[in-house]
């Protein structure tokens, strides 16, 4: 799905409106209707002795008087109360208004605090509370009246459900701008919103429910401006054909990792399996003499390949040569490598003379920490980097915090301005494309904070790269799968025991259910959204 901010969605109602031609009355009206919909399939155990509406005096506000109207056309209990005045409605929303005067389904008017202290006791003893008050057009805090029902509507121990958005909320940033609504649930219209989708604001709209209103997915797709995804089962499914009967090993890619060092194989180990665990047809580990008869001994499914040391351990001018020979479809680098002057001599020669796709994770990344213009992209060599905050963070130049405050524009900017793919890991890791295209991952939880995840990942991406030949596609379906395999532990053991090696055991499963998922489940299943970031 694709995620929009507030111009976006609307120039998607205005398209919808004016060359489409459905009327913005019939849109108001689904968006009421689906609400009431959702809400008697969610609250299903609830009595709904009683609701109540409260409405802001724009459309929020007009499709929250159409749930009212419906309810009651249900024969469900509802009040509704204007935080404003009636002279202060207009367009759609005061139609609508009118229709419930005529009705005769009461609406009680407050403009001011007063008034609101008085209905506030009656309104915090409702079952629910629907949250219809200002939808996706903020652009400011809130202030006066309505940021007094916000946080009032806050301490109350109702079920608050929020129409569109948790009032409060800024479209155009995950970043609070101020007081906003804490719901149970959202049923937002059409599209994914980005304060719906990313931290930290994601955490304000509870269960989120997208609602088909009538705009056209042709519409929603053909937007200008910035382009964000929302990752789900069906855009992973499409990239996963069944294997031909007389496939052979070949035809699913060779992977070569460089990784390992000296008390650090387990990283290249971790990465190896993984990669054979996401349908990689070879995978050869290069790594220093020292660690090959370690590796070797590991596993048997997967080959090794020593490398000529220069005195101080790192890989010689020669082993270089060596590993760019190796027949190979992508190479995946850093993981337990090392940053000593011959791993970084491997890293740059990789970047600069490889004539297949790189992946750089971990210490690959920091080799380049001093001198970042070196992680680019070149024709026909895609490269991805696989950073964790901290990673970005030294990349970039910037703080941790800065990194995490504004993760969608730094992960974009850095692909585009280094023509890398970046996958920004962490909660709700990000996807970022040299065309400025960003994909938001909804799987994996913060059971995979811990050692070695990352090192499985970059096994994965190698692995799908080799299979698809496509470094957008291979990030999105190693980056889902990784987090849902994660969701498979938690679901079994919890998070706290959870360790990487858990991960690669449930590859198989993860790769099967999406096949079994729809979107709201899938969602549910990863909830907490954290890939961890070691």
């Amino acid at each position: 799905m694709r995620v929009l901010n507030t111009a976006q969605m609307q120039e998607a109602d205005r398209l919808t409106i004016d060359e489409i031609g459905v009327p913005s009355m019939v849109l108001m009206e689904n968006a009421g209707r689906a609400v009431v919909q959702e809400l008697a399939t969610r609250f299903r155990s609830l009595a709904f002795d009683h609701t109540s509406i409260v409405c802001g005096r724009g459309n929020n506000g007009g499709d929250g008087f159409v749930v009212a109207r419906v309810m009651t056309e249900r024969g469900y209990d509802v009040s509704v109360y204007l935080i404003g005045r009636t002279v202060q409605v207009r367009g759609d929303a005061r139609r609508n208004l009118d229709i419930l005067d005529r009705l005769e389904i009461p609406v009680t008017e407050i403009g001011t605090e007063e008034e609101w202290e008085q209905h506030a006791t009656a309104i915090a003893e409702s079952e629910i509370v629907i949250d219809a008050l200002v939808g996706t057009g903020l652009k400011e805090a809130l202030s006066g009246l309505y940021a007094r029902v916000v946080r009032d509507l806050n301490a109350m121990h109702a079920n608050v459900v929020a129409v569109d958005v948790p009032s409060g909320l800024s479209c155009d940033t995950p970043q609070a701008i101020g007081e906003a609504v804490r719901a149970e649930l959202t049923i937002t219209m059409a599209a994914p919103k980005l304060p719906l989708v990313l931290p930290p604001t994601e955490q304000q709209c509870g269960e989120l429910v997208v609602a088909d209103i009538g705009i056209p997915r042709e519409v929603i797709e053909g937007l200008d401006g910035p382009h964000v995804e929302h990752l789900g089962p069906a855009d992973i499914m499409r990239h996963m054909m069944p294997r031909d009967a007389d496939a052979n090993k070949g035809d699913f890619g060779r992977v070569l990792l460089a990784a390992g060092s000296p008390g650090k194989t387990g990283a290249a180990h971790l990465s190896a399996m993984a990669a054979l665990r996401s349908g990689a047809g070879l995978v050869t580990i290069a790594t220093p003499l020292a660690c090959q008869p370690i590796l070797a001994s590991m596993a048997p499914e997967y080959m090794t390949e020593a490398w000529d040391d220069d005195p101080a351990g790192g890989p010689s001018e020669g082993a270089i040569a060596q590993l760019l020979a190796i027949t190979k479809d992508v190479i995946a680098v850093g993981p337990g490598l090392g940053v000593a002057d011959g791993q970084r001599r491997l890293v740059f020669a990789l970047l600069e003379r490889s004539d297949v796709s790189l992946v750089l994770d971990a210490d690959a990344l920091n080799v380049c920490q001093d001198d970042p213009s070196r992680l680019r992209g070149r024709d026909e060599v895609d490269v991805i980097i696989t950073p964790h905050p901290g990673e970005m963070a030294r990349l970039t130049g910037l703080s941790i915090q800065e990194v995490q405050e504004n993760r969608l524009e730094v992960a974009r900017n850095f692909a585009m301005s280094h023509t890398v793919f970046v996958v920004l890991k962490g909660h709700r890791t990000l996807i970022a494309a040299p065309d400025g295209r960003v994909a938001i991952n909804p799987t994996g939880n913060p059971g995979m904070a811990t050692g070695g995840t990352g090192d499985v990942l970059t096994g994965m991406i190698a692995a799908w790269y080799g299979q698809l030949l496509d470094a957008d596609a291979a990030c999105r379906v190693a980056v889902y799968l990784h987090g849902l395999a994660g969701d498979l532990v938690r679901r079994d053991s919890g998070e706290t025991a959870l360790i990487a090696s858990d991960l690669i055991g449930r590859l198989g499963e993860a790769t099967r259910a999406i096949f079994r998922l729809p979107d709201e489940a899938a969602g549910a299943l990863g909830a907490s959204g954290d890939e961890g970031e070691d």
